[in-house]
């Protein structure tokens, strides 16, 4: 049995739910997202108790039960997403490192010979706040694979820190080369 599978979604008043047999559509105050359903997965709605249940063919199938907890945990993004955004944000380290927003575009000095225009998604929102961009949406893995590819542009390196890394993120720094004593 899956651990997280088998948890029931309670679904605040705020937000609502239609399920289809081959997705589910989640309509809340921030927006609607529809979480698509693997065909060996089923999701029940509970009317009396505003609840999604998750179930899949085989609970004993290895893959069934990681699909389990997977699609229960997808609705429930969906669910937490259109009520509040997911946020991820990013920080610029370098000595002229720049990022400014024009329009739906970051445009980002980095280090290169040229800027670097990156193209926001649809659906994804920037703040930037001098060297810290904060993305911001309803779709957690958009805000992910987009705050991923922004830094992509330009890792950080383990020598001096410079690139863009997440805030949360402790880059590991190694010691450079040193002269030996002859």
């Amino acid at each position: 049995m899956s651990r997280i599978g088998k948890k029931a979604i309670a679904l605040p008043a705020t937000v609502e739910a239609a399920v289809q047999t081959d997705h589910v559509a989640v309509k809340g105050p921030k927006g609607s997202l529809d979480v698509v359903i693997h065909p060996h997965a089923h999701v029940a709605w509970d009317e009396s108790a505003r609840e999604l249940t998750v179930t899949v063919d085989k609970p004993d199938d290895v893959t069934d039960r990681a699909l389990w907890g997977l699609m229960r945990q997808l609705l429930n993004n969906a669910i937490i997403g259109v009520q509040k955004p997911f946020e991820k944000s990013l920080e610029f380290n370098g000595v002229g490192f720049r990022v400014a927003l024009e329009g739906k575009k970051l445009k980002m000095e980095v280090g290169f010979s040229h800027s670097v225009l990156f193209d926001l998604p649809e659906g994804i929102q920037a703040a930037v706040e001098k060297q810290i961009v904060t993305l911001s949406g309803i779709d957690k893995q958009l805000v992910g694979e987009t705050a991923a590819r922004i830094r992509r542009v330009r890792p950080p390196e383990p020598y001096k820190g410079k690139g863009i890394k997440y805030t949360t993120e402790t880059i590991r720094r190694k010691a450079g080369k040193t002269a030996t004593k002859a």
